[in-house]
């Protein structure tokens, strides 16, 4: 239990930006599923068109402070050279 009112109202902000970050990360963690199945199923099309969407995704998730910016530049890259890989 909070002592301050400014603790009090530190928590109730965690409990918003906890709620919004988890909706954010579980979308980024499905557009990376569907884009690992592409990759996997050696199909560029449709990876490309999957990684195009997670990279849009993961820039869109750094700008509302879900994720930090050099973890979302790591994994676009990653999936870049799996990409082209394929």
């Amino acid at each position: 239990m909070a002592n301050t009112k400014s603790a009090a109202k530190r928590t109730r902000q965690t409990k918003t930006h906890t709620a919004r970050n988890r909706s954010t990360v579980s979308k980024l963690k499905n557009l990376s599923r569907k884009a690992g199945v592409a990759i996997g199923a050696k199909d560029k099309d449709a990876a490309s068109k999957e990684i195009r969407a997670l990279s849009s995704a993961l820039d869109r998730a750094v700008k509302a402070g879900a994720i930090h910016r050099n973890a979302a530049n790591r994994r676009k890259s990653s999936l870049s050279r799996k990409l082209a890989a394929i």
